[in-house]
């Protein structure tokens, strides 16, 4: 059975309570694909047919204002695979892709994009790699059919960045074609952008991560939502990426190495700011002399900075672990309540 409904990001898509439960869910964020939509659907079913396990295919519409979601109605009537999720406005590929997860019923999950950029026919060959013991399998367009300065030149220095900052060792984590166990995304909590680093948030859980080379064609039809300016979101989103990876249980450590470089600079501005040195090679502090008075202010402002980043991070360890308290306190007290 299908069904859809206009949504905000956080609601999900009305299941019928005797629906049979898929083993294969796609999900594919879509925005402003009107022309792609009805040949990506059939490329879909027939490769998922192909495949021969059950399937279901959740078509997410960003907020479309082109007749997206008049097409997808028509074809969610007369496939009973097909199940829609529709938002009233356009919230982001990364909220379109977490809408479809939390819809999604599959023990395995496959997310693409909707732009007939990425190949259905490669998503059996990712679920079969998945099946030999691996928790993610990560397309790699290795022959992108992209342009070179609008999206291929700034797809390197994001995969680049994200692979040095987050230790997840993927040529290309911005390919969208990947297959998850479900408890993978399901145990993730997206929001921003943050769907270019599901591989590294993947490893952050523990999850068994591989690659596999995929197809790659060019744009038929529409307008790409790509571009340059995808790199600085990226370099904003890394720092967030970072701790979660690897400081989220310990935020005063990640605060702290902020904070180290401004309080090695706070005393070496202050000795700038009221040491003199003499021509011979002596030096003399609080000499009978001006002061630099410029290097001691940056000394005090680096320092009261230094001072606030690392009270911050107090604060939230703080947090965690009275958060952490609480929570075995309730826990604590809800299996004396049972006894």
């Amino acid at each position: 059975m299908s069904s859809f409904a206009d949504q905000d990001p956080n609601a999900a898509a009305v299941v019928a309570p005797d629906a049979v439960v898929p083993s294969l869910s796609v999900v594919v964020p879509i925005y402003n694909e009107r022309e792609n939509v009805g040949p990506l659907h059939e490329s879909l079913t027939h490769a998922l047919q192909s495949f021969g396990r059950s399937y279901e295919i959740v078509f997410v519409d960003d907020g479309s204002k082109d007749g997206t979601r008049d097409v997808m109605r028509e074809l969610a009537a007369i496939d009973p695979h097909l199940r829609l999720v529709l938002f009233r406005r356009n919230y982001g590929q990364t909220a379109a892709m977490a809408a479809g997860f939390r819809t999604a019923r599959g023990r395995t999950i496959v997310s693409m994009d909707g732009d007939l950029q990425n190949d259905p026919a490669d998503i059996g060959r990712l679920v079969e790699k998945l099946d030999q013991g691996y928790d993610v399998v990560c397309g790699w367009r290795r022959w992108r059919q992209d342009r070179a300065m609008t999206r291929l030149l700034p797809s390197r220095i994001a995969n680049f960045l994200i692979s040095r900052v987050t230790g997840a060792r993927i040529h290309d984590t911005g390919c969208s074609l990947k297959a998850y166990r479900s408890w993978v995304v399901r145990s993730l909590h997206l929001y921003s952008d943050m769907h270019r680093f599901l591989a590294a948030l993947g490893v952050g859980l523990g999850a068994r991560i591989t690659e596999l080379p995929v197809r790659h064609h060019a744009r038929r039809a529409g307008k790409s939502k790509y571009g340059l300016g995808r790199v600085f979101r990226v370099l904003a989103d890394l720092v967030g990426i970072k701790m979660l990876i690897q400081f989220a249980a310990h935020p005063i450590r990640w605060f702290s190495l902020l904070a180290l470089p401004l309080f090695v600079l706070a005393p070496a501005m202050f000795l700038l700011g009221f040491v003199k040195v003499h021509r011979e090679g002596g030096w003399e502090l609080f000499g009978n002399y001006p002061y630099d008075m410029a290097a001691v202010a940056v000394g005090a402002v680096a320092l009261l900075i230094a001072m606030n980043v690392f009270l911050l991070g107090f604060l939230a360890e703080l947090q965690v672990k009275v958060s952490k308290f609480f929570r075995h306190r309730i826990s604590v007290t809800a299996r004396e309540a049972s006894r």
